[in-house]
C-alpha cells in the first residue's frame, strides 16, 4: 500500500465503486483499504424512512471508522466510505429494505420474491450515504434515486436469474449490467443506484480541498 499524503483511500470492496470513483479522481490518488470487519447493522428495525438513512449513515461511518483505524493519519488526505441500499414499499406504504441476497442457494428464491413482490411494475429507491474523511473533519451526504421496473419485464426473470449477476447486489439487480433490461424509468443519479453518487462524492472533495477543478 501506498504511502502518501496526497492519496484518497476507497474504504469499499465494491469493484464497481472503485470504477466510478475513477471517473472523478484521478487512478494515481487512489488506493483501495476495505473495513476488516464484515459485520454491520441490519434494517430489521428500522420501519419508517427517518430510520432507514440514520441506520445507512451508521454503516458508513463505522466503515469510515473501521478504515481510519487501519492508516497512520498522515499519509492520506481522505477516507470514503459509501453504503447503499435499494428500498421498496408493502403494501401498507412501509420501506422495506432489500440489501445483498444471501450468499447460499437460497439467494435465487429470494431475488425472485423480491422482483414479484416489490420491484416489477412498481417504484422503488436506491438510497445511499457517503460519508468523507480527512484531517479530523467529515462530511457526509444522503443521495435518492427512484427507479421504476417495467412489469411486463418479467418474461426475462428466469433469464436473469440464471446470469448470476443478482448475486452480491443491493436489490439483486445490477442496473449496470443486465438488471438494466427492467428499467422503465429513473429520476435521479444512476451512479448512485451503481453505488456511489459522483456528482455528490466530488462535491465533497471540492469542499473539503481535497480535489480542485
Amino acid at each position: 500500500m501506498t504511502s502518501d499524503p496526497q492519496r484518497i483511500v476507497l474504504g469499499s470492496r465494491s469493484p464497481r465503486r472503485l470504477e466510478l470513483l475513477r471517473l472523478i479522481v484521478p487512478q494515481r490518488r487512489i488506493d483501495v483499504v476495505p473495513p476488516e470487519s464484515a459485520e454491520e447493522p441490519d434494517f430489521s428495525d428500522a420501519r419508517d424512512w427517518p430510520a432507514v438513512e440514520r441506520r445507512l449513515a451508521e454503516i458508513a461511518r463505522l466503515k469510515c471508522d473501521d478504515v481510519l483505524r487501519q492508516l497512520d493519519r498522515d499519509d492520506f488526505a481522505a477516507v470514503i466510505t459509501a453504503d447503499t441500499v435499494i428500498v421498496a414499499s408493502d403494501d401498507d406504504g412501509r420501506p422495506v429494505v432489500l440489501g445483498q441476497p444471501p450468499d447460499d442457494d437460497g439467494w435465487e428464491w429470494v431475488v425472485r420474491k423480491w422482483f414479484t413482490r416489490y420491484l416489477l411494475g412498481r417504484d422503488h429507491v436506491a438510497a445511499s450515504v457517503v460519508c468523507i474523511a480527512a484531517d479530523g473533519r467529515r462530511r457526509e451526504c444522503t443521495v435518492k434515486t427512484r427507479v421504476r421496473f417495467d412489469a411486463a419485464a418479467e418474461r426475462w426473470l428466469d433469464w436473469y436469474l440464471g446470469t448470476g449477476e443478482p448475486r452480491g447486489k443491493a436489490g439483486g439487480y445490477g442496473i449496470q449490467g443486465a438488471g438494466g433490461l427492467f428499467v422503465s424509468e429513473i429520476e435521479g443519479s444512476l451512479s448512485n443506484v451503481v453505488g456511489l453518487p459522483i456528482r455528490e462524492t466530488l462535491e465533497m472533495l471540492e469542499e473539503l480541498g481535497i480535489v480542485d477543478r
